[in-house]
């Protein structure tokens, strides 16, 4: 499974979204389930999953999906660019 596959997945688990759903295009409160609490646990989620520490200013500049795998890149994991 790809770094993208596997940062698709911990989306969807941590925003609780359907396993078809396409996430490549998502961004930060685009939907319901994206808010505030969410960030929080995607971001726990994608620092369990990945073995990275996301910092303050990261969390905040994270708001797509796009961004997300731009961050991995960030902290070494090979994310290749959507």
């Amino acid at each position: 499974m790809s770094h993208l596959d596997r940062l698709r997945a911990v989306f969807r688990m941590a925003l609780n979204l359907p396993p078809d759903t396409d996430v490549d295009g998502l961004e930060y409160r685009a939907i319901p389930q994206w808010d505030s609490l969410a960030h929080m646990a995607l971001i726990a989620a994608m620092e369990d999953e990945f073995s990275v520490m996301i910092d303050t200013d990261e969390m905040i500049d994270m708001s797509s999906f796009a961004k997300a795998a731009e961050l991995l890149e960030k902290h070494g994991i090979g994310a290749a660019a959507l």
